[in-house]
């Protein structure tokens, strides 16, 4: 059954949108409107997958630093300290397991 899911200001310049969820499994578009928007550092209990469908992103996990553009996915362990800084406007799709709760 598909959804439909309000878009949300997360941080300056930053939006989300949950694309479709179910609790073990949750996917959520991030939209950065332009250069220097931020991913605030944070960290969660869900294992976390980024790919970056556009744009340029510096990536900080578990301190350790990485440039992405178009086409690079990468996961993020369950509780790793993370956050970007977008380099060039663009979205990054994410998927959770298990479904962010908070995120509803």
């Amino acid at each position: 059954m598909l959804k439909s899911f309000p878009v949300v200001a997360t941080d300056p310049g930053v939006t989300r949108q949950v694309l479709s969820e179910c609790p073990d499994l949750m996917v959520v578009a991030f939209r950065f409107a332009h250069a220097g928007a931020e991913g605030k550092l944070h960290n969660h209990p869900h294992i976390q997958s980024t790919y970056v469908e556009s744009g340029r992103f510096r990536f900080s996990v578990a301190g350790e630093a990485v440039e992405v553009g178009p086409g690079d996915s990468f996961v993020i362990p369950s509780l790793a300290m993370h956050g970007c800084v977008c380099l060039a406007p663009g979205r990054l799709i994410d998927t959770f397991t298990p479904r962010r709760d908070d995120f509803l």
